[in-house]
């Protein structure tokens, strides 16, 4: 896989103090998965706001719908919507879906891997198998089923970026997490495979994004004791976001980056 970029402490800095100007990401077409809510809706308007055709995938159509005309309403342009349960499509649907996109708009420049389900917050002696296979289903074989399906489209663009939703619990394991570490670790594993794959032959960079402890409904669930004001907002966090997508990033690939500096 890449190594850790020589200078990945400079650049991992610079993605936190990033700044786009508007209709920096003009003309780009990105896919944001988990569109309709918590960081996939803050990223989502941002990159509409930015300039960016953005593509709404999520499971609530309502949701997405809010968020379109949001979009429309701030000046964007036109997305597109995408309702899609990931606990329950398939890869050929995926494959129908990349068709359709060729069609419409013949690359990709940007995908999001943003959508992820928790799952129950147990010891793995009493974790439900049932519950297992739906947080792999959504975390990590609709990912890949997604990817896969669409790599033809991000090969097509200039400079294409896949930015995969990590966590602190996929890169160091912590008792009780379950289905949803075991994910985020494949999901780290993901990146690395698909990132040495593209690196040499593609334009196609892959990374992982951990977005730390953010005001989500996830989190919530998580940590229900938790005062979520002492959180950062899913807009807060968007910097590293908007840098792994945008042209900043470019021919940077197989990082590892936090969405959030520490708190000092």
């Amino acid at each position: 896989m890449p190594a850790v970029h020589p200078q990945f402490e400079q650049l991992q800095a610079d993605a936190w103090q990033y700044q786009w100007e508007p209709g920096s990401f003009a003309g780009r077409i990105i896919m944001v998965t988990g569109a309709g809510d918590g960081i996939g809706r803050a990223a989502a308007l941002a990159l509409g706001k930015a300039g960016a055709t953005v593509i709404l995938l999520g499971r609530t159509q309502e949701k997405l719908e809010q968020v379109y005309d949001q979009i429309l309403a701030e000046g964007g342009a036109k997305p597109a919507m995408v309702p899609a349960n990931l606990e329950v499509t398939t890869a050929a649907n995926f494959e129908e879906l990349a068709g359709l996109l060729m069609d419409e708009f013949g690359h990709l420049d940007g995908l999001l891997h943003n959508a992820s389900v928790l799952g129950d917050l147990t010891p793995l002696d009493t974790y439900g198998y049932g519950t297992w296979d739906t947080v792999m289903q959504v975390n990590v074989n609709a990912a890949f089923y997604l990817t896969r399906a669409l790599l033809p489209l991000l090969r097509a663009a200039d400079h294409a970026s896949v930015v995969f939703t990590s966590s602190s619990v996929g890169r160091q394991g912590r008792a009780f997490w379950g289905a949803y570490a075991v994910s985020k670790f494949a999901t780290e594993g993901l990146m690395q495979v698909l990132a040495d794959e593209l690196e040499n032959t593609t334009q196609v960079r892959v990374n992982s994004l951990n977005p730390g402890g953010t005001r989500t409904r996830m989190r919530a669930l998580a940590y229900p004791g938790e005062d979520p004001q002492t959180l950062r907002t899913p807009e807060q966090i968007l910097p590293v976001y908007m840098y792994l997508l945008g042209a900043a990033s470019v021919g940077i690939t197989g990082q590892a980056f936090d969405a959030q500096p520490p708190r000092g």
